[in-house]
């Protein structure tokens, strides 16, 4: 990483913390950071470029605190695991970036919005493969929904922590947390479903980035589909409805929408279920935003 531009984003972040993002001027972190305004825009557009260096600078230190911890060691130990959780959560405590991510979050900055969310889904997806690692391959599918309830728990359990000043460790709150997650884990797998599919992983991050599939592209995802397979008669009367709705001049909602959850449903328990239900949220999508 290049340091002088991460020393002006530190510079930034201090300013951030102390009187805002909204409050805080270019001219303020010039001032503060000791350098021209010809170096800032040297390195940074605006203000947004700074939280995309903080958020940056937070996933590469925690990626190579968390690397160091597992060199040399079994990746299914569970002692690594909670120490490579819990390094995140005391990097964000020590830069006093929770408050700046909830008060963006909480703005009208749909650009900043997208940063924080995309760092979120960034550890979503980090600790599903750790989770995986961890407790082995039967809770691939479930990976995704683990890692969901592990962070909203952690996530309530910090704010009570905090607003009724109780003293507990980050590591300590993430052993407990660990424990309650393997008490579900066994159920998850017993009953074979999830609440949250790991295609909404996909969709989640197209609707954040407000992307819209094109009507090409969403065929394009049928015929994949159709290549995967050998359709029942239902799934391939399904499927023709459907594909031949989206290739007419002018596509009929009323005709299409009744169609999508009883195709998604006949493809329950298969091995492209996953695949199909990301051809039907961005089917959803499409419909909604035209």
């Amino acid at each position: 990483m290049n340091k002088r531009r991460r020393r002006v984003a530190d510079a930034a972040l201090k300013l951030f913390v102390e009187k805002g993002f909204q409050q805080t001027s270019i001219q303020d972190i010039i001032e503060h950071a000791n350098i021209s305004k010809g170096t800032f825009y040297n390195y940074f557009s605006n203000k947004n470029d700074c939280i995309a260096e903080i958020l940056e600078g937070l996933r590469y230190d925690a990626s190579q605190i968390r690397m160091e911890m597992q060199v040399g060691k079994d990746e299914t130990d569970r002692t690594i695991l909670v120490d490579q959780i819990s390094i995140l959560t005391h990097l964000n405590k020590e830069r006093n970036l929770n408050t700046i991510f909830e008060s963006i979050l909480h703005s009208n900055e749909v650009e900043l919005k997208k940063m924080v969310m995309h760092h979120r889904i960034h550890e979503l997806e980090w600790l599903a493969r750790r989770f995986v690692d961890v407790y082995g391959e039967k809770v691939r599918q479930f990976g995704f929904e683990l890692s969901i309830l592990f962070y909203g728990m952690m996530h309530y359990i910090l704010f009570t922590i905090k607003i009724t000043n109780s003293a507990q460790s980050i590591d300590r709150i993430v052993e407990v947390l660990l424990t309650y997650l393997e008490a579900i884990i066994p159920i998850m797998v017993e009953k074979g479903s999830t609440l949250i599919d790991p295609s909404s992983l996909h969709f989640l991050e197209a609707r954040i980035d407000r992307k819209v599939l094109t009507l090409d592209e969403l065929i394009d995802l049928a015929k994949n589909i159709e290549k995967e397979v050998i359709f029942t008669t239902d799934q391939q009367d399904l499927y023709d409805t459907i594909v031949s709705e989206l290739q007419r001049d002018r596509i009929r909602k009323s005709v299409l929408q009744p169609l999508i959850k009883p195709f998604q449903q006949t493809f329950v328990q298969t091995e492209i279920e996953a695949q199909v239900n990301t051809f039907t949220n961005f089917l959803w999508y499409y419909l909604r935003m035209h």
